[in-house]
C-alpha cells in the first residue's frame, strides 16, 4: 500500500461508490481514508442501515459521508431517510452535483388531500441541486407543484412509479426546459398531460389506471416515443421521429393525430381495441416504416368489439414500399385474408424489400384464404428470408383445426428454408 502513488489509491477507492464498502476502506487504511474527500459517486443500497446501532440516524450518517467529499457529482440513496436529511445533504453537496437517484417511498406517506405543506417536501429539497444532469426517482408523490426553479442543466428525467395530478406535473416538467430524455413509467392520477419541450429526443410514458389519458406533445426534436395508457395523443411535430410505440392495455385507442412520419422506421401499435380510424390514419402516415409491429384485437368506435374490415393485400403492401419485417396478430392477418383481399394481385405485383414476417394465427376460420395468403407472400416476397408461424391457443373440436394445420405443417415443409412454425 505504501509504495503506490496517491491518484492510484483515490483511483481505486474512487471505484467504489458503494458506502458501505467505502466506510470499510476508510477503516483499514489511513490513505484510503485520506483520500475520501476525492470520491466522485456514493452509493446507498436498500438495507444500508437495517443493523444500525448507536444514538447516530442513518441520516446523520449520510450526512458524515457526503460532507466528508470536496465534489460528490453523483448520490444514489435507496435506503429510508427523511425530507429534513435530504435537505441537509443536498444543501451541502447540491452545487457540485450531476446526478441524482433517489428511492422516495413517499406514495403512501399521506393519503391524498392530507399532505402537510408546511414544511419543505422530498421534491422540494431537490432544488437545492441547481446543477443537476440528471434526476431519477422512484415511488413519488407529486399532488402538489414542486417549488423548483429552473433545471438548466437537467437532460434525463426518471419518475418510476408516482401518483400525480395533472398541474403538479405540468409545472415539474416546465423547471426542466432543456430535457433531452424524459421517461414516465407507471404513473397514476394523470388525466390530460400536455409537454412542450423543444430540446426532447426519447420520450417513453406510461400512465397506469383506466387507459383514457389525453396526450399533447409538442417536441420537434422527438427520435423515439413510447406511450401506453394514452386514448388521445397528438403529437404534431414528427419530423425527426424514427420509432414510434403506441399501446392502451386497459382502455381503447380513440384518437390519432400525428405530423408526417417521413423519417419513421419502427412502428408498434397494441391494444384490444383501436378505432378503425386511428388505425387506419396511423397506417397511411407510416408509409415509410421499415419495421411493423401490430397486436390490436378488436376495432370499433364504442362498447361493441368488431373485426377488423377487408383489407386489401396489394395496395397495403404498396403503401409500405421499404417494409422489412412484419409482425403481425390475428385480428390484422385475417383482414388481409378476407375473400376479396388478394383480388387485385397480378404476375407485375412485388414485395421488394420485406424480408421477415411473424404471423399469429389463432383460429382456423377461412383457412383456404389464409394459406392463400402465406403463399403470396412468399410469392411476392422476392427477398424474404424467414417467416415464423405462430399458432397460439387455437382451440376447436372441429376436424378444421387438425386439416388447418396439416395444411400449414405442408406449407413448411415444401419451404422449410423459409418457414418455421411455433
Amino acid at each position: 500500500m505504501d509504495s503506490l502513488p496517491d491518484a492510484l489509491v483515490q483511483c481505486i477507492l474512487g471505484r467504489m461508490a458503494n458506502a458501505r464498502d467505502v466506510a470499510t476502506c476508510t477503516c483499514v487504511s489511513k490513505r484510503f481514508k485520506d483520500s475520501m474527500p476525492y470520491l466522485k459517486s456514493l452509493y446507498f443500497p436498500r438495507n444500508s442501515f437495517e443493523n444500525l446501532t448507536g444514538a447516530d440516524s442513518s441520516d446523520n450518517v449520510v450526512f458524515t459521508m457526503i460532507s466528508s467529499v470536496v465534489k460528490l457529482e453523483q448520490l444514489v440513496v435507496y435506503c429510508p431517510f427523511s425530507s429534513a436529511g435530504l435537505a441537509s445533504w443536498l444543501s451541502y453537496a447540491g452545487p457540485s452535483l450531476r446526478h441524482l437517484e433517489l428511492r422516495m417511498d413517499n406514495i403512501s406517506e399521506h393519503p391524498v388531500g392530507f399532505e402537510d405543506n408546511s414544511k419543505p417536501s422530498k421534491l422540494d429539497c431537490i432544488a437545492y441541486a441547481q446543477n443537476l444532469e440528471s434526476l431519477k426517482l422512484w415511488g413519488v408523490l407529486m399532488t402538489h407543484p414542486p417549488k423548483w426553479d429552473f433545471f438548466q442543466s437537467l437532460r434525463n428525467l426518471e419518475i418510476v412509479g408516482a401518483r400525480l395530478e395533472d398541474p403538479a406535473l405540468s409545472i415539474a416538467l416546465q423547471a426542466c426546459p432543456n430535457l433531452t430524455h424524459l421517461l414516465l413509467l407507471g404513473c397514476e392520477g394523470v388525466r390530460s398531460v400536455s409537454i412542450e419541450l423543444p430540446h426532447l429526443e426519447q420520450c417513453k410514458l406510461d400512465f397506469y389506471g383506466w387507459g383514457n389519458c389525453s396526450l399533447s406533445l409538442i417536441s420537434p426534436k422527438l427520435e423515439s416515443l413510447e406511450v401506453q395508457g394514452c386514448s388521445w395523443i397528438r403529437v404534431r411535430e414528427t419530423q425527426c421521429l424514427r420509432n414510434l410505440s403506441i399501446a392502451n392495455s386497459a382502455g381503447r385507442v380513440y384518437m390519432v393525430d400525428f405530423g408526417k412520419l417521413a423519417s419513421l422506421e419502427f412502428l408498434s401499435i397494441r391494444g384490444v381495441q383501436w378505432c378503425w380510424d386511428a388505425i387506419s390514419k396511423i397506417l397511411q402516415w407510416a408509409h415509410e416504416v421499415k419495421h411493423l409491429y401490430m397486436k390490436v384485437e378488436f376495432t370499433g368506435d364504442f362498447e361493441a368489439l368488431l373485426p377488423f374490415p377487408e383489407i386489401d393485400f396489394v395496395e397495403f403492401f404498396n403503401s409500405h414500399p421499404k417494409l422489412q419485417k412484419f409482425d403481425i396478430h390475428g385480428a390484422m392477418f385475417a383482414a388481409l385474408c378476407q375473400k376479396n383481399s388478394l383480388k387485385n394481385v397480378d404476375s407485375t405485383f412485388m414485395i421488394p424489400c420485406l424480408e421477415e414476417v411473424l404471423i399469429t394465427v389463432r383460429s382456423p376460420l377461412n383457412a383456404e384464404q389464409k394459406m392463400s395468403t402465406l403463399e403470396s407472400l412468399l410469392k411476392y416476397g422476392k427477398n424474404l428470408k424467414t417467416m415464423v408461424v405462430k399458432i397460439l391457443q387455437m382451440k376447436s373440436n372441429h376436424s378444421s383445426v387438425d386439416d388447418f394445420f396439416e395444411d400449414i405443417c405442408r406449407f413448411r415443409y415444401m419451404n422449410r428454408k423459409i418457414v418455421r412454425i411455433e
